[in-house]
């Protein structure tokens, strides 16, 4: 199964997510992008049967000017959302769910940004279903991200706990047109990408949304 993972921005540097991912591109044919702006093609999009977003709207880490750019950038988000619809596969993970309200990209993702508390320690529930096999509830450090589910068709499969910011929705799938869409919030931290649970989880959704392909 081809994998396009899109990383770094501000917050988020493509070196933690490449090293908490390395483990499964033994399991998947990976391939990991900086500047999506520059690269990404619609034609590009639809060579790959699932597409992991882990930035926010940036160039890269080192240019914080926004991602998408009506008429410069060639994969905005209506073509992801098209990409979704026509029987892609869309995994949002830690920073793919940093789109605040009224952003276009939150109507693929199903959810918007309020925030985070400090970095602190994260307890991660899940539930008992096909999805979460072989992954088990852990703490670990991260960032406690605080998201508005906007997507009525949004299926939990993990809630995340801490003392300071309560108990979140951490996980969730849903299904748009012919593809598949999932959400995963935890992943700041190497700590939290390199646990054997997330490591499972995000095996498990990479085949999960990548098994309807039906371009």
């Amino acid at each position: 199964m081809k994998v396009l993972v899109i990383s770094d921005d501000t917050w988020h540097p493509a070196e933690v997510v490449e090293m908490g991912l390395a483990p499964l591109k033994r399991k998947f044919d990976m391939t990991c992008i900086c500047t999506a702006k520059d690269i990404l093609t619609p034609k590009y999009l639809r060579s790959f049967d699932v597409v992991m977003v882990c930035k926010g709207d940036c160039i890269n880490g080192g240019n914080h000017e926004p991602w998408f750019e009506e008429g410069v950038t060639e994969v905005m988000p209506r073509d992801f959302k098209r990409y979704v619809e026509e029987g892609g596969a869309f995994i949002a993970l830690h920073a793919g769910n940093c789109f605040r309200e009224g952003e276009t990209m939150t109507e693929l993702t199903g959810n918007y940004f309020i925030g985070h508390p400090p970095r602190c320690e994260v307890t991660l529930h899940f539930e008992h279903i096909p999805l979460t096999d072989g992954a088990e509830d852990f703490t670990e450090r991260d960032e406690h991200y605080q998201i508005a589910v906007i997507a009525g068709d949004a299926v939990p499969f993990a809630h995340s706990v801490s003392q300071t910011g309560g108990r979140q929705i951490a996980g969730y799938t849903r299904e748009l047109g012919l593809g598949r869409v999932a959400v995963y919030t935890p992943g700041h931290t190497l700590a939290m990408l390199s646990h054997p649970s997330t490591q499972k989880i995000l095996e498990n959704l990479i085949a999960w949304a990548g098994g309807k392909r039906a371009v």
